[in-house]
């Protein structure tokens, strides 16, 4: 059951995406109605845009918020991966109607549509548009640095690429006033391209979460230093670090003494398994415990980092 006044994560991101809903849904009203009356593309490519933000915000409040459900039966690493999911639906909607928004654009350059009529309106409810937008932006972005939700973040990036594209209209509407209405297709066309950008851009990233790629060389190397701190840790090899949604899934086997007791192994093991889920954007470790010396480690190309105590890795 959502809860949009609770003090938890889950409903903190639910609110967020919410007001984004809101947010959009007022931009639409108020731009696209303004556009369709006075026969304007550039406004009306802008709050087209807008109702593929409408869609992707929809979406994250439905579905977004399921990553902070607690792991299941049919979930048993967790919900993780429903929040890039979400997050590429954003993109790949995006990106579907700046293709859109470009084909009527292109419509308007060869003269398929009148010039806009000149009107105070237009720029009236362009500059209404970049108000609404970037009061969502700075929210969202308020409320994220909290939660570090990547749906979010793509929300907030929106929202302030929004504030450019309306800027591409507003040029486009003083081309009317200008005489010179080829401007404004041309700031829809521009505006579509950039659409068709940003839901691509949104779309790769959340496509490297999705399949479990590695994470950048900056992670592994955190990770690898975090377990040599503890004075027991002899070697660290067959390190494998991927992606499971946005957390880091680790995968590692570590060298200690093979003389200690099966007790004090275990207690190693579970100071390192707490350690590494402490780190941020940690989720599910594994670790394995070799007995230093056997020599059943990877070569160093091969992921390996065997080293002494003293830090001194070897190949």
């Amino acid at each position: 059951m959502w809860r949009p006044w609770g003090s938890d994560e889950k409903a903190r991101f639910q609110r967020t995406a919410g007001v984004n809903v809101i947010g959009n849904a007022v931009k639409i009203i108020v731009e696209g109605s303004v556009g369709v009356y006075f026969g304007s593309v550039a406004l009306v490519a802008d709050a087209a845009h807008s109702v593929a933000d409408l869609v992707a915000s929809a979406v994250v409040f439905v579905w977004g918020g399921s990553r902070y459900d607690a792991a299941d039966e049919t979930h048993p690493h967790g919900h993780q991966r429903i929040e890039p999911l979400t997050a590429l639906l954003v993109g790949a909607t995006i990106a579907v109607l700046g293709l859109v928004l470009l084909r009527e654009s292109i419509r308007g350059l060869i003269g398929a549509h009148s010039p806009p009529r000149q009107s105070l309106l237009l720029i009236g409810a362009l500059l209404f548009a970049m108000a609404d937008m970037y009061l969502l932006y700075w929210y969202t972005e308020r409320v994220n640095a909290d939660l570090g939700s990547t749906a979010l973040d793509a929300l907030a990036v929106d929202c302030l690429n929004d504030i450019y594209t309306t800027i591409a209209a507003l040029v486009g509407v003083f081309g009317v006033f200008l005489d010179v209405p080829i401007l404004d297709p041309i700031a829809g066309a521009l505006v579509s391209v950039f659409v068709v950008y940003q839901g691509i851009d949104i779309g790769r990233e959340n496509v490297t979460y999705l399949v479990g790629a590695a994470p950048p060389v900056g992670d592994r190397e955190r990770i690898t230093a975090a377990l040599r701190e503890n004075p027991a840790v002899e070697g660290v090899h067959d390190l494998t670090v991927y992606y499971d949604g946005t957390d880091l899934e680790v995968e590692v086997h570590v060298e200690v003494d093979g003389q200690m007791t099966l007790r004090e192994a275990h207690d190693i093991e579970t100071e390192l398994v707490t350690g590494l889920r402490n780190l941020e954007d940690v989720g599910d470790v594994h670790v394995h415990l070799d007995p230093s010396g056997l020599g059943e480690w990877k070569e160093a190309a091969d992921g390996g980092d065997r080293g002494d105590k003293d830090g001194d890795d070897e190949a």
